[in-house]
This record gives C-alpha cells, structure tokens and sequence, in this order.
C-alpha cells in the first residue's frame, strides 16, 4: 500500500520469514528503487487492510480518499461536489492540506463510492491540472461541524451556517457554466471543469475542448496577507525541513519559493537546525510550493515542505546562521516578488523544477563566459547548454535559456543565482537577473 505524501510504503508478506529475510538483506545491501536508496523496517500493523473489489456491491467503503496532483486552482468544496456529485450522490466533503491537498468523500451508498471511483481516478479537474489520484478511504463515514470552503454536510445545509454567497461563488469558481460536467470528460479526455472564468485569458480556451490556455494568470495575492477572517489566512506558512545548514540562507529560501508565489517573510528555527518558516501570501501559494517542492534534491538534502500550523511568522529568537546572515528576513516589500499585480503574476509560467532555466532581464553585453564565471564564482556546476533569443531591436535586456546535467544541478544554480545583481560598466543601476524553470525539458 502507497503512502505517496509520506515516501513510504506497507508490503505484506505470506510469512514472517520472508519479511525478516527482507529486512536482514537491506540492513546488509543498499536497495535503490528509482535510483533512491530504501530502507526497510518492520511495521506496527500486522497487515494490509485493503477495500474489496470495485465490482463487488458488498466490497469497498462509502468514503473515499482523493489526493489531487498539481494543485493550480483553488480546491472547494463546491469544486468537488460538482465533479464527484454528477455520478454518485455526495453527502459530506472534508479537504485537509497538511500534505498538499486532499480530501475525504462521503457518498451514499458504497455502490456510488465505487461507480466515482472508477469514473473519475487520474481524472484532471481542469487541463492539465488538479489530477485526481483517488482510494478508499479507512473512516467509514465523515464528521462535519462546519459547512464552509474546506467542510460541508449536504444533509445539513444549515450546520454553522455562514452566509458564503454560494451560488456566486460557485458561478465564480467553476465558470459560467458549472453544469457542462460531461462524463465522457475525465482521464485522458479532457478536463472534468471548464477553467474557473476568472482564470481565463482571451478566448483560446474552448469549453469542452483540449486546448489549455496560453497563458493562465494565477490566484492573486493580496497586498498583505492579513485578508482574511481579520487575521491571516489559514495555512498561508510553509514549513521547509532539509535545508543546508551551511548553504540556505534566508535569501537563497525566497529565491527558491518566490517562483510560486509572494514571500512575506523567510525565518529558519533555532530549535530544529535545517528548518524554516516561510509565510507566503495566500494559501494559493503554498499550495503550488508544496506540489512543486517537497521531496527535490537540494545540496545533498532533500526538501520537505509541507503547511505548517502557523498562521504568520513571528520575528523572534533571531540568530546568526552558519554564513553570517539573519535568521529572519522580512520580503513584503521586496521587488523581487513576482506576483504583486494582476499584470505580473499572468506572466509567470508556474513549473514544476527541471534542468532547464530561463533566464531573463540581463544586460545585452551578458555572454555565455559571463554566465560561466558566475557559475564559477559561486560554487554551483555549470551548464551544459545555453541559448540566447534574438532581441527585438529596442530591447535593452536579453533572455534565453540554460541547461544543466540533471535537475538538480539546475534547482542548485536558481536557488544560488536567482536576483544576482549584475553591474555594467560606467552604468547607473545593476540589472537583477530572474530565472524561473523553464517550460522546455531540453535545448
């Protein structure tokens, strides 16, 4: 049994034996799986308990689990109940974000779990994105104590009632057209939804169609992050564990994170070494840090992020780290953050990290030499391909791209060079160079 969000797994042998003899050989000889070192150990449980056949009536569970891949947009409830309510009739939703997003349906009968199930697993919401891994879940039937974004009972609509404005703020979420679910719309198909109308740009996209957008502007960030309930909104902090405790710093944090959304504040934790607080601007933003994220290589460690309890970060306990810099950096008026406006952020392509980087607003003397030597300069391997775009003939910045060995590489020389402050001679001000992942997998 996966337990993808944890990098774990269960195996349940025919016998005791075979499972010591598996522990016995993996303590003595390194196992790989995808070119990752396992480790195996006995488990609490004494087996796998696993629903019954989807086809069985009797089999399976009337609750189930859905993890969704690739969050871009915003996860409702009213979101879910449109997608899973068409083929099996929905009673409760509960979504949960500790490790991405995921989220627990109760149907009415098993037999209705089983029919959403089957229809709607590797189903993207909409295109090419917010893909639906589904499974049974163990709770038999769900709690709810509140009908709001994240909880709702459909067999008590009134339970701790909110005046939400739903009907708007379905209209507003789903589209003009929240009713054109097709059933023959799921996997490979096609999206389940047509992409929410606030999120659509021109009019490439065709309702129903495969085209995706050419360009998608993202969920904005607020001026500050204290938007919400008069406070700041639930789950806007990240927590990264596995950072360098020589090679992170407060700066090289946001020139990472800053890629999928606004940084407020960056502050590693005395108590757990390798540990920061990253309070982003909206809960849309850390939902794509920890998608994109959690679980990548960086300087021989790698990278658990995942939302943390916090709902702001506090400058307190402030020390010096191993580079001599702060351990608490406040970014909310920086101008590197790259989704301060609606114009802005449409122009970030949000992608998950490669060996492939974008490179852009840098004076047109920059050469390939020059990027070599900045490479050089701060430590971080070289790439193995560059390209330059022609500049249009009143540009005053090149852009292009550059690509590493492996993705790692890549995330390393970002993490490092990302707002480098190029200077030009006898020029005024220094050119601050951006790179983002690319959309190309290779030059």
């Amino acid at each position: 049994m996966m337990m993808p969000f944890k990098r774990q797994a269960l195996v349940e042998f025919e016998n005791v034996e075979s499972a010591k003899k598996c522990v016995t050989f993996a303590a003595d000889e390194p196992v790989y799986i995808a070119g990752q070192q396992a480790f195996f150990n006995y488990s609490t449980s004494k087996r796998i308990t696993r629903p019954g056949n989807t086809d069985d009536p009797s089999g399976g569970n009337k609750v189930l689990l859905l993890s969704i891949q690739n969050p871009l947009y915003p996860i409702t409830v009213d979101v879910l109940y449109t997608v899973c309510n068409p083929v099996g009739k929905v009673q409760r939703i509960v979504i949960f974000k500790r490790n991405g997003i995921q989220a627990m349906v109760e149907f009415e009968s098993v037999f209705c779990a089983q029919k959403a199930k089957a229809a709607l697993n590797g189903a993207d919401i909409y295109a090419g994105c917010c893909t639906l891994k589904i499974e049974y879940a163990r709770p038999t039937r769900l709690n709810v104590i509140r009908n709001d974004n994240d909880s709702w009972d459909y067999t008590k609509p009134y339970l701790g009632r909110r005046d939400r404005g739903k009907g708007r703020q379905r209209q507003a979420i789903l589209g003009e057209h929240p009713s054109s679910f097709r059933h023959d719309g799921y996997g490979s198909h096609g999206p389940l939804l047509p992409l929410p109308s606030r999120y659509r740009m021109g009019s490439r996209y065709r309702m129903g169609s495969r085209d995706t957008p050419e360009l998608v502007a993202y969920p904005l960030p607020q001026a500050s992050s204290s938007y919400m309930h008069g406070g700041n909104p639930s789950g806007s902090v990240v927590m990264v564990s596995g950072l360098h405790q020589l090679k992170m710093n407060c700066s090289r944090v946001f020139n990472l994170f800053c890629l999928y959304g606004n940084i407020e504040k960056v502050k590693f934790m005395k108590t757990i070494p390798g540990t920061a607080l990253v309070e982003m601007g909206d809960e849309y933003a850390v939902e794509r840090a920890v998608t994109h994220l959690n679980n990548v290589k960086l300087f021989g460690k790698r990278l658990n992020v995942c939302v943390s309890k916090q709902h702001s970060v506090v400058p307190s306990q402030i020390f010096e780290l191993e580079d001599g810099t702060s351990s608490y950096k406040d970014f909310a008026m920086s101008k590197n953050n790259r989704f301060t406006s609606a114009g802005q952020a449409s122009k970030n392509i949000i992608q998950p990290p490669s060996c492939v980087l974008h490179y852009y607003n840098v004076p047109l003397c920059v050469t390939e030499e020059t990027f070599v030597k900045l490479c050089e300069d701060h430590e971080v391997l070289s790439f193995i391909k560059y390209k330059v775009f022609d500049p249009k003939p009143s540009a005053k910045t090149l852009s292009g791209l550059l690509e590493w060995e492996c993705k790692t590489d890549a995330v390393e020389a970002l993490t490092v060079l990302n707002h480098y402050q190029i200077r030009v001679p006898n020029g005024s001000n220094p050119y601050t160079l951006k790179l983002c992942f690319s959309t190309s997998s290779h030059l």
